[in-house]
């Protein structure tokens, strides 16, 4: 058995990255509980409503530890890059015998003397640049660079972002590995669920639903472009949408979504629910005629997967790891073209109702797909472990 070490992934202002931690985490203790120990620290300043979910998770051993507190981060990063290794990370580590670690977004230094995964979640910075101020810029690409140095073992999502990641970064060529990720299938949320949380948002019997963070490059423009051609063509298609509502790159973008709403009378064809509790989403995805993904940019979509292991029809934007996602059960359409995603949305809208019983290939596939993410990331451990 491998102890390996996770520290906290995302949080409030980013939950894909958390959501993503407890679903590995629960793949880890239901698939590997023999094989893998997981080990996970914490720091004592972190919020309850953070830690409970994690701390629900069986097989999870919890280490909270001021070492691992937020404000030490960029301390502990100095002395990663300086001495190879934040001394009290890694004798916190050795102290409760850590065999592998998990780094994403917090470099633990050239040095720390045990093997490391380094989880690229994607390379947004490079691909859309102009998303990035240069100082936000400069520490992503950074970060980057000391992990492949660092001659760490480079996980990716998808085989999209090994292209872009070995595009960009030649060294990483041999040393990289695929893990698509995949959600555990929960219950069906029943019809009494479902209605239940449609009327805590008011939302009637039909719409479709978007579940993104409202950030740029998840082009929520283009629905309210697509939802104007609906309205003028004498088509009423109703859009539900829940996540943050700011762009940390670009604070104005919300208000800028809000004004053209107005503008083009859409406030009751673009519903606008703001962050809700992450036990909504299956039941709001459930009751939705579709789920809607028109992302310009991802490394392997949260929400495509939470929506084929619920059996829900997609409409998604046609970026190739949609693709390599979904080819065979989504509806895709242009990224760039109002048109073309109003005439998927339509399509959607008058077709007949789609459930489980009648998309078996949807459940069938997410249960292969989160078996295959359990095996593909036990390989990139034992890997790693046998490399270093």
């Amino acid at each position: 058995m491998i102890r390996i070490g996770f520290t906290l992934i995302g949080g409030t202002a980013w939950t894909g990255g958390y959501n993503y931690l407890t679903n590995l985490l629960r793949v880890i203790t239901t698939h590997h509980a023999a094989s893998l120990a997981p080990v996970l620290f914490l720091g004592t300043d972190i919020e309850p409503s953070i830690e409970q979910p994690l701390r629900a998770i069986a097989g999870v051993v919890i280490v909270k530890s001021q070492t691992m507190n937020a404000s030490r981060r960029s301390r502990a990063l100095l002395l990663s890059v300086v001495l190879g290794a934040d001394p009290a990370v890694r004798q916190l580590f050795r102290k409760h015998g850590i065999q592998a670690i998990f780094e994403t977004a917090q470099f633990h230094g050239a040095h720390l003397g045990i093997p490391a995964i380094a989880w690229m979640t994607d390379f947004q910075h490079r691909e859309l640049p102009q998303r990035f101020s240069r100082f936000a810029w400069w520490k992503r690409e950074l970060g980057f660079r000391a992990q492949i140095a660092a001659k760490r073992v480079v996980m990716l999502s998808s085989e999209d972002s090994r292209s872009v990641c070995e595009k960009h970064y030649p060294a990483t060529i041999g040393r990289t590995r695929v893990v698509r990720f995949a959600v555990i299938p929960g219950r069906q949320p029943d019809a009494d669920a479902v209605r239940a949380v449609r009327e805590i948002y008011g939302l009637p019997e039909r719409y479709i639903y978007l579940p993104n963070q409202f950030w740029l490059h998840k082009n929520h423009l283009l629905v309210v472009e697509a939802l104007a051609l609906l309205k003028q063509a004498g088509h009423s298609v109703l859009v539900a949408a829940s996540g943050k509502q700011i762009d940390p790159h670009e604070p104005k973008h919300f208000l800028h979504i809000t004004k053209q709403l107005h503008a083009k009378g859409l406030v009751d064809h673009f519903r606008l629910l703001g962050l809700i509790p992450y036990e909504h989403v299956g039941p709001l995805m459930v009751g939705s005629v579709a789920v809607l993904n028109p992302s310009l940019f991802e490394g392997w979509s949260t929400t495509v997967e939470e929506a084929r292991a619920l059996s829900v029809p997609m409409v998604l934007s046609d970026i190739p790891v949609h693709k390599e996602q979904a080819s065979e059960f989504a509806r895709f359409f242009d990224r760039s073209s109002a048109a073309s995603l109003a005439e998927s949305l339509l399509s959607v809208w008058q077709s007949p109702v789609v459930t489980t019983a009648t998309q078996p290939a949807l459940a069938n596939g997410s249960s292969a797909a989160v078996q295959r993410f359990a095996e593909d990331f036990l390989a990139v451990v034992r890997h790693a472990a046998a490399v270093s």
